[in-house]
């Protein structure tokens, strides 16, 4: 039996299935019954990227099926068969959907199913960044449970997202591996059609980043192949079905890697085949030419991206650091070179095993560096990296920043021998090379003496930390003689730029001027560029003639023109990885914001995802815009437009969460108490005629604005 008759063999069985599917659907629910996987703005993700058209109820389905049809062509040609693979994932996503019918949940844990529009963006900067630097498809059953828990966290280890499908979800759970998107080890389903939940993410990326235009699949194809690094490990032994799915992610440029031997026909960079399921790992990565970033820190646990979201519960916390409990802190300092000594790790105070199991107590870190580069603006840059860099360790937990921050300390790290010095190793390791370029030497204390943390936080920390806010309040568009380009994303969406300002940060939330101009400091070739401001066009929508010069430049002529402060006049482009959308409201003459964790509905009859899909990928988009939480208190938020009296209603968490800004702004610009109180959320109204009765009732200031549009 050859390669294409597998094929073909697996993409019939799928699709005899499928048609069954839809119309026991059909007769059960009606033909006219919605049809959708949930919390995406695409409808069937796949199919809408594959052809362009949305599939709304069953009777569209039964007639998308008949398109599936026409890609089941049967001459032997490496062609047909990736076709024909395509086929079949397009099967499967129709028979995955038809679980979500009715509002149906069919996945429960540890299984995801469908992966929402917001993961999806969550993942974007990592993925930018190369924190994850591959996506893993795990498929079937490893020859033992040892051997698959150790080709899963192989890949954790170096900070892949690893999907699973099928048996090997049941060896991880037997061995009782911490599983969940937290950690980056997600299982999809039991069911081999689940594959497709990770095969929509990647198509999802390239309309969500990429701005390919839906139904141009060799735009598609490229983009998958050059930008999502994804590969399948496949076990054997391999049934048809597995065969034609495999030739589907072929397609879409993703290598799979079989221990299968049998009536395989290797497809060099494609489809390899490696007997040893210990080297799973090393072929994947090399076929997919994958750069590992390799980070050798000298600590008991593992270190990588893929624990930054690790929870520890109280029951599994060997020690607790707590901020707002007691007095905690975390530093850095500038020193002149003669007060450091490189690699010096000192921790001052009780260690952790001295302490109580599940007790709270105090800990500060000071991390002082010196260089020829080094300088006072950057420290405060060094330290919002140690949220990550500490999350990154297996088994610790750090959440806040400054005083108050909180750690916790697992059972297993303490049972592995983490102590406290390993929070230095860690930090003096990543400060050292992240930011190699300006700092020469550094060294590490660790304080886990009561008196001395108090001591310190008052006397040395708290002063530091207001003196640096002064300087940043002076901060100002007006007060900077240069911006920064930041085009990091472009990995991802090869038309955006992203132009940081003061008072406008990244609008991944991520990137701050002082981030921006760290960055250009450390790397003069890379991401962030300097962009002077002395040709304005004009200065009421935030107009210049030499950023403009530059986004023409960094966009390679994709974008010409760009406003900093302006919503409805060349207004800035969005990526896709932002934290909030913003968009017109035309009754009440304001604009609604809502952001990536809201997942109901707005008063502009739309979803975040929804909203997300009019406005990512590069593109200008009037009268909607991505941007940073932030950005949201900011002076120069929508400035052109009125500014923060346009805003309406937000999702009543991010309201609560930017509040206390945003009411300082409103006080100072307009003379308005607690201006957040005059905005609508969730609670109050989804329709925009019960918001406008509310903001009524407030006495709005957007209703007496003048018209938008």
């Amino acid at each position: 039996m050859t390669l294409f008759d597998r094929v073909f063999g697996g993409n019939d069985a799928v699709y005899g299935l499928t048609e069954a599917a839809i119309d026991g659907a059909i007769a059960q629910y009606g033909e006219d019954a919605a049809v959708s996987f949930p919390d995406t703005a695409y409808s069937l993700p796949c199919y809408y990227a594959v052809t362009g058209s949305k599939v709304t109820n069953l009777k569209e389905l039964k007639a998308a099926l008949g398109v599936v049809k026409t890609l089941m062509t049967r001459e032997k040609r490496l062609n047909d068969a990736f076709m024909s693979g395509v086929a079949t994932a397009l099967c499967a996503e129709f028979i995955e959907v038809l679980k979500y019918m009715n509002g149906a949940k069919p996945y429960e844990e540890p299984c995801y199913g469908h992966l929402a529009d917001a993961i999806i963006r969550e993942l974007g900067v990592p993925l930018v960044t190369g924190d994850i630097p591959g996506v893993a498809v795990i498929l079937g059953s490893a020859p033992s449970t040892e051997e698959a828990v150790e080709l899963v966290k192989s890949y954790q280890a170096q900070g892949c997202l690893v999907t699973l499908v099928g048996g090997v979800i049941d060896q991880c759970v037997e061995a009782g591996l911490n599983m969940g998107n937290a950690v980056r080890i997600v299982p999809l389903g039991k069911d081999v059609t689940a594959v497709i939940h990770v095969v929509s993410v990647a198509l999802r990326a390239a309309l969500i980043f990429g701005n390919v235009t839906p139904g141009d699949a060799g735009a598609l194809m490229k983009y998958t192949m050059d930008r999502v690094p994804a590969f399948v490990n496949a076990f054997k032994p391999l049934d048809d079905v597995i065969v034609a799915c495999g030739a589907g992610a072929i397609a879409l440029g993703f290598p799979v890697v079989t221990n299968e031997t049998e009536n395989i026909f290797r497809v060099p960079k494609s489809l390899i085949v490696q007997e040893d399921v210990s080297k799973f790992n090393a072929t994947s990565i090399e076929a997919r030419d994958i750069k590992i970033k390799v980070t050798k820190i000298d600590i008991p646990v593992s270190f990588a991206s893929a624990f930054e979201g690790e929870i520890i519960r109280r029951g599994d916390m060997q020690v607790e650091f707590d901020g707002s409990r007691v007095d905690c802190f975390e530093l850095v300092e500038a020193k002149d070179a003669s007060e450091v000594e490189d690699h010096k790790i000192e921790v001052i105070g009780p260690d952790f095993d001295e302490f109580e199991v599940g007790s709270k107590h105090s800990i500060g870190y000071v991390v002082e560096v010196a260089g020829k580069s080094m300088q006072a603006d950057f420290e405060p840059v060094f330290e919002r990296k140690f949220h990550n860099y500490l999350n990154c360790i297996e088994g610790v937990m750090h959440t806040g920043q400054r005083d108050m921050i909180r750690i916790r300390v697992s059972k297993n790290a303490f049972d592995a021998g983490f102590r406290a010095k390993h929070i230095g190793e860690v930090l003096y390791a990543r400060i050292k090379n992240e930011f190699d370029a300006v700092v020469d030497k550094c060294q590490v204390k660790v304080i886990t003496d009561p008196e001395l943390c108090t001591k310190m936080r008052h006397e040395t920390a708290i002063p530091l930390f207001d003196k640096r806010d002064d300087r940043l309040a002076t901060l100002t568009d007006e007060s900077v003689d240069v911006y920064y380009s930041c085009i990091m994303c472009q990995a991802f969406s090869p038309s955006h730029v992203c132009v940081v300002t003061p008072e406008r940060l990244g609008l991944c939330g991520a990137v701050s001027w002082l981030d921006a101009k760290a960055t250009n400091e450390l790397d003069p070739q890379g991401p962030c560029q300097v962009i002077t401001k002395e040709k304005p066009i004009d200065e009421r929508i935030g107009e210049y003639e030499d950023v403009n010069e530059a986004v023409k430049l960094y966009s390679q002529g994709a974008l010409e023109e760009v406003s900093l402060y302006s919503i409805m006049e060349k207004p800035m482009t969005s990526c896709g990885c932002f934290e909030c959308i913003c968009g017109i409201e035309p009754f009440s003459n304001g604009v609604v914001i809502t952001n990536r964790e809201y997942a109901g509905m707005t008063p502009l009859g739309m979803t975040f995802s929804e909203l997300a899909s009019m406005t990512g990928g590069g593109v200008q988009t009037p009268g909607f815009m991505g941007h940073g939480k932030h950005f949201i208190s900011s002076k120069k938020f929508m400035k052109a437009e009125g500014g923060i009296e346009r805003i309406v209603w937000m999702p009543k968490e991010l309201k609560e969460s930017v509040a206390e800004r945003l009411n300082e702004t409103a006080k100072e610009l307009y003379g308005i108490d607690n201006f957040t109180d005059m905005i609508g959320d969730e609670t109050i109204a989804e329709d925009p005629e019960t918001l406008l009765a509310f903001l009524t009732e407030k006495g709005h200031p957007a209703l007496g604005m003048d018209p938008m549009m």
